[in-house]
């Protein structure tokens, strides 16, 4: 009688938690989980818990949820999962972008203690272009495109008319497939966008065609050097495509062919970040990435919004191309009557070229005024017969056309205007790299070669740059001893607290002023005659590094630079003899960046108008380099291209 009263108490404990509608935390919960067994959003659930909206739970955690819904869990149908039978034939595939343990278990109808036992090493094998083993049958029955490309010895391979997973043809080369992209092949055999153009001549103008094999890896016969343009023998020029963790909109993708902007996930990630990230809710996440709910792994390809729907042209075989050029004749005002003038010239450069070489181009230039006057001009343009718009100049009218021409989506590409705001622009291409791009790269420098020594940061006026690398430096760096200053002359040898002698700091220069870079660079090599092991970075390219590469070089003086031209290459030769031919000088700065706009701007484009399929191509035009990622999901291209000098000893 007393067991019988027992049992009833508890079964009437257990009635009243349930009527409370709480949930006790137990091994193997996460968020997705216990929303699913409630009937209830993730979002919901955590809403219903502010102190748990991190995700973080542990066992024991009581959890409160919806009391108007049902407490039973839904009931799925599975697909039935087939027993692997004992001495069965075997077969592999190749493991493609976005397959998952759970994914294949699902697929291919076998369990997951089965398909472990088949591959004993399966966590450390998910990286893409690896095989794993899966019964044969499977394979055939459940594979669909994705034939066995490797059987054991047992099976044969029947030949028929379903294309095979392509593989490696040996272990430098790979056979390019259909749904192949920079981007894929890159992270697969990591290698940068550069090294592929290297190893492979051609490949840059004619682009990946399924079916051909190109190479993937240096062979020991194959030294081709990435650094194509002749330096002094102490300087060495890296391509700049490595981006820091900080400047995070590098690993948004935007591939062409693709319907949504995709995330690579990366060490240290969690659901959490990623959605306050993007902006997005787990809810949103989760139904875009399904295999989310059996968690998140370095190197998963996770989607996150569906791409805004590109711009293709409406008619003719022409394009038509307005440029938006600031002469204030219509105001009389000369105040960028020059800078527009100068742009002109090397924008025509660039067109004719492209025109030679059999590009059809219907090409207007509109006088855009002063920012006052500028919807005066937008009344000359017509929206529904552009397929490229360059300029305005400033921000405010960058704005005023997007909101012009929103509903057609026009590529708008602004060479001069970077701000924030500009970014939610899906249409819209930013020329100008942003100091933070840079600064996050000096930060991603330093932190290679730091070890307690004291750093100092020389700011101009504003302080903007030094108080930014000083923050970044502070999260990148164990207990760092950061000094800003005003001068060069401010920065000295540190002391070695238990010998008294001097030691070395680093130095790092965030101003861009030419008066202040020769001040950097002699103190720097004051330094280096004082103590050894100084070590020099600068956010800009200062004339003096040129000057003095020898003295800097004792400091291993490491600069990013960007609007300059290499006058040894053949290109340049090629574009400069063109400029000074037709208009009897040298190109001036605005003219170079007209040059290097419209050609990039112009190369990208096809017969269709469809711009924004090549953004994702690296390109260094007569001084620029152009490497455009996604600002945030449907935001604006920006480019983040660079050039990084290092001076070696």
């Amino acid at each position: 009688m007393i067991k019988r009263f027992f049992i009833l108490s508890s079964l009437c404990m257990v009635l009243g938690v349930s009527a409370q509608q709480s949930h006790t935390v137990v091994k193997g919960d996460n968020p997705y989980n216990i929303a699913k067994k409630y009937g209830i959003t993730v979002d919901e659930l955590l809403k219903l818990n502010p102190k748990f909206k991190d995700g973080k739970l542990t066992i024991g955690d009581v959890l409160t949820v919806k009391s108007d819904k049902s407490t039973s869990a839904p009931v799925t149908k599975s697909a039935v999962i087939e027993k692997a039978k004992p001495n069965a034939q075997l077969g592999k595939i190749v493991l493609q972008p976005k397959q998952t343990i759970y994914g294949i278990t699902k697929q291919y109808r076998i369990s997951e203690t089965d398909l472990r036992k088949l591959n004993p090493e399966l966590d450390s094998h998910m990286k893409i272009g690896d095989e794993i083993t899966l019964p044969f049958e499977s394979i055939k029955k459940y594979g669909g495109n994705q034939q066995p490309v490797v059987a054991s010895k047992t099976v044969e391979a029947t030949a028929n008319n379903t294309p095979s997973t392509a593989v490696a043809t040996d272990e430098d080369s790979y056979t390019i497939q259909s749904k192949d992209n920079y981007y894929r092949i890159t992270k697969q055999f990591g290698v940068s966008q550069q090294e592929l153009y290297v190893l492979n001549p051609g490949l840059e103008e004619k682009g990946l065609k399924p079916g051909e094999v190109i190479r993937v890896k240096k062979s020991n016969s194959n030294v081709a050097n990435v650094i194509t343009e002749p330096v002094n023998p102490k300087t060495k020029i890296d391509s700049g495509n490595e981006k820091s963790s900080a400047n995070n909109s590098s690993n948004v993708n935007a591939e062409a062919g693709d319907e949504y902007v995709t995330y690579t996930v990366q060490q240290g990630d969690t659901v959490f970040s990623i959605v306050n990230k993007y902006g997005i809710s787990i809810d949103e996440l989760i139904a875009l990435n399904p295999d989310l709910t059996h968690g998140l792994k370095t190197g998963m390809v996770l989607k996150i919004k569906k791409l805004d729907p590109a711009y293709i042209k409406k008619s003719g075989d022409a394009l038509s191309v307005v440029l938006m050029l600031p002469f204030g004749y219509s105001t009389n005002e000369t105040q960028y009557r020059g800078m527009a003038m100068d742009f002109l010239t090397g924008a025509k450069l660039a067109i004719e070229r492209n025109a030679r070489n059999g590009q059809k181009l219907d090409i207007k230039v509109v006088d855009s005024g002063n920012e006052a006057s500028f919807r005066n001009s937008l009344t000359q343009i017509n929206p529904n017969n552009t397929d490229l718009i360059i300029g305005p100049f400033f921000k405010s009218n960058v704005i005023d056309v997007l909101d012009f021409t929103k509903s057609q989506k026009i590529p708008i590409v602004a060479p001069f205007a970077n701000s924030p705001e500009l970014y939610n622009y899906s249409n819209l291409v930013i020329i100008e790299t942003n100091d933070q791009t840079y600064a996050d790269k000096i930060v991603d420098e330093v932190k290679t070669v730091y070890s307690d020594q004291k750093i100092y940061i020389v700011a101009d006026s504003k302080k903007e740059n030094a108080n930014y690398i000083k923050a970044g430096l502070e999260k990148a760096v164990k207990n760092p001893n950061v000094t800003i200053v005003s001068s060069p002359a401010e920065i000295k040898a540190d002391q070695n607290m238990m010998t008294g002698q001097s030691a070395p700091v680093i130095a790092i220069l965030a101003s861009d002023n030419d008066s202040t870079g020769e001040a950097f660079s002699n103190r720097v090599i004051a330094l280096t005659k004082e103590v050894q092991g100084i070590k020099a970075f600068s956010m800009y390219y200062a004339p003096s590094f040129e000057k003095k590469v020898d003295d800097l070089s004792q400091a291993s003086l490491v600069y990013l630079m960007d609007r300059k031209i290499n006058t040894d290459g053949s290109f340049e030769k090629e574009i400069l003899a063109a400029y000074k031919g037709k208009y009897c000088k040298t190109p001036p700065k605005y003219a170079i960046i007209g040059f290097d706009v419209v050609n990039d701007m112009l190369t990208r484009e096809n017969k269709k108008g469809e711009i924004f399929k090549q953004m994702n191509k690296v390109q260094t035009q007569l001084a620029t380099k152009f490497e455009f990622v996604k600002s945030k999901a449907n935001g604006a291209y920006v480019n983040t291209g660079y050039r990084v000098i290092r001076l070696v000893p």
